[in-house]
């Protein structure tokens, strides 16, 4: 019997549009004889689908949709999608008014609703606020056409219900294992239907995770994920499929739509070998992937078709200007040089030879008139005063005002150029820098920024890495000058970032210790670390608060990013250092 992993891509709240997804994937899949459709978690209404599911219109207009798709799918096609489904008992037992379910479609009518059991509350991750926690295993017969005495029992899992294998984890997070049951109801293979995000890395985590829970339940396990970008989120695929031996027989492509086929043997009641798509081999050409995939769904999703970046001639606005040149083609990005009196000839001479590498149009306006404007208007006002860090963020802010110019008139996506690194201290201008509808890499610490970039210079051959920027006969993408020179803001002259900041290799370690270890000062300072230089990262990481509340929605490509995840307070004088 065959199953179609349908590895989709669904735009949040376009219920017409993702059933209409499905609907082609299911007649795809039906032409090469599948018998179950696979899609994932909430792929009806997509996900997340976060307030809208406070909408009871919504709600209802999901269940009229799933309906009819039911309908209109092809004679002989079963089809797993995922919705929100009411809860009868919310009322009467005090529970939360949904489920976040999966729909058993056939023959034209919804014959099951299965729920997910377990609804995870960290990180990205409130489920908790809308659904109520299933009771039940799920499982289903599927009779199969061709052998009508036989049938294939499936067990149905949703995305975290897969997670909560302790013996692989070393502790149990929640009370049910939803796996272990389903396979105690004696199914013959278990499916997983997920909506998980990507971070680096996460990929060899779950195959690791879903071979020890083929192994231990001795049960294939074939589990779908979602693609493309929501917002802050992006959905790498790779969905896979193991044996009940943990062998991998299948997986997806990554960071791409796709439908792929498993076959059940009932004769030898596993799963038959299919074909495995390569993972990709680095940490950076995964980044790429992700960032690329994330700036073109959230411009399309958004309705943008352009986007504009200030170009300062650094690596910073070089890599995102790489990024969405490859999302959205040169055609579609403009490079804005904004000069002062500070820039340097090489910053204007390297952002113009990096937009001829990428082939897209720039155009330089130079800001020396506005500054001058702006010290006049508050000449009286700054009497007295000595020129300071004010000034120098009025550059930035300057710049910040003609970009939303751009953008406001033309309709171009402004993308925000900061990196992690410098969102985590505040080495960023509020209304200046942060400007912008994206922050495209500011899940990317300083010193991840320049691998990047180095990584992208050596896959110039790599057509179907770099996407719409046109490699033939060049040596590299990013210049030279722009990966060898010092990092500087050039607000004032002879300024680099060393400045004010502890050299990146130093300050991005501390600060991954601080973000995503949770690690104390005295943690961190046993490393190797000066208390001193500790003691500052820390200060300036409970400071810049604030600005990271009031920045663009940030592409999440590692655990712990500057997003929905992360949930700090302003106003606290708990010491992040204890």
């Amino acid at each position: 019997m065959k199953l179609a992993i349908a590895q989709l891509d669904p735009t949040v709240g376009d219920l017409a549009g993702n059933a209409q997804q499905i609907l082609s994937a299911a007649q795809d899949s039906v032409a090469q004889g599948t018998r179950l459709l696979l899609t994932p978690e909430l792929s009806l209404c997509g996900y997340p689908p976060r307030d809208l599911l406070l909408r009871p219109g919504f709600i209802q207009q999901m269940a009229t949709v799933a309906e009819q798709l039911a309908k209109d799918l092809p004679h002989g096609l079963a089809a797993l999608v995922g919705l929100a489904s009411p809860n009868p008992n919310a009322s009467s037992k005090g529970q939360k008014p949904l489920y976040n379910s999966m729909a058993l479609l056939e023959n034209g009518v919804i014959k099951a609703v299965f729920h997910k059991r377990l609804l995870p509350t960290y990180d990205v991750f409130e489920e908790d606020r809308y659904f109520e926690s299933g009771s039940e295993p799920n499982h289903f017969h599927l009779e199969d056409f061709e052998t009508a005495d036989n049938s294939l029992h499936i067990g149905v899992t949703i995305c975290e219900d897969l997670w909560n294998e302790n013996d692989f984890w070393g502790q149990r997070t929640y009370e049910a294992n939803p796996t272990a049951e389903v396979v105690a109801a004696g199914v013959d293979v278990v499916v997983n239907l997920s909506a998980s995000p990507f971070t680096v890395g996460k990929q060899i985590l779950r195959e690791q995770m879903i071979t020890h829970a083929a192994q231990r339940h001795n049960c294939p396990i074939v589990y779908v994920n979602q693609v493309g970008s929501n917002d802050d989120l992006i959905f790498d695929g790779c969905s896979v499929a193991m044996d009940r031996q943990g062998g991998l027989i299948s997986r997806s492509p990554g960071f791409t739509p796709a439908i792929q086929l498993v076959e059940y043997s009932l004769e030898h009641q596993n799963l038959l070998p299919g074909k495995i798509v390569p993972l990709l081999d680095t940490p950076e050409a995964e980044m790429w992937h992700a960032l690329v995939l994330g700036v073109k769904d959230y411009s399309h999703k958004c309705g943008f078709s352009k986007a504009v970046v200030g170009l300062s001639g650094g690596i910073d606005s070089a890599l995102v200007v790489a990024i969405a040149t490859a999302a959205l083609g040169p055609d579609n990005v403009l490079g804005v040089l904004m000069p002062s009196p500070y820039s340097s000839d090489h910053s204007i001479s390297d952002a113009e030879k990096l937009a001829h590498n990428l082939g897209i149009t720039t155009q330089t306006l130079a800001i020396g008139e506005l500054m001058a404007g702006f010290d006049h208007t508050l000449l009286d006002l700054f009497s007295g005063t000595e020129p300071g860090v004010t000034e120098e963020n009025l550059q930035s802010r300057i710049r910040g005002n003609l970009l939303m110019a751009i953008a406001n008139k033309f309709g171009h996506l402004l993308l925000s150029t900061g990196n992690k690194s410098e969102m985590a201290v505040g080495y960023c201008t509020l209304y200046g820098d942060m400007n912008g509808g994206l922050a495209v890499i500011a899940d990317v610490p300083k010193t991840k920024v320049y691998s990047l970039c180095d990584w992208l210079n050596s896959s110039l051959k790599t057509v179907s890495i770099l996407g719409f920027i046109e490699t033939a006969g060049k040596t590299e993408i990013i210049p030279t000058n722009i990966l060898t020179k010092p990092p500087s803001a050039e607000l004032r002259p002879d300024q680099v970032d060393q400045d004010s900041l502890p050299p990146y290799d130093i300050l991005d370690d501390i600060l991954e210790r601080l973000i995503q270890y949770h690690q104390s000062a005295a943690d961190i300072v046993t490393a190797g670390h000066d208390p001193n230089v500790v003691q500052r990262v820390i200060h300036l990481l409970t400071r810049a608060e604030f600005k990271r509340r009031q920045a663009p929605p940030v592409l999440k490509v590692t655990d712990r990013a500057f997003g929905m995840g992360w949930r700090m307070p302003i106003a606290s004088r708990w010491p992040l250092a204890q």
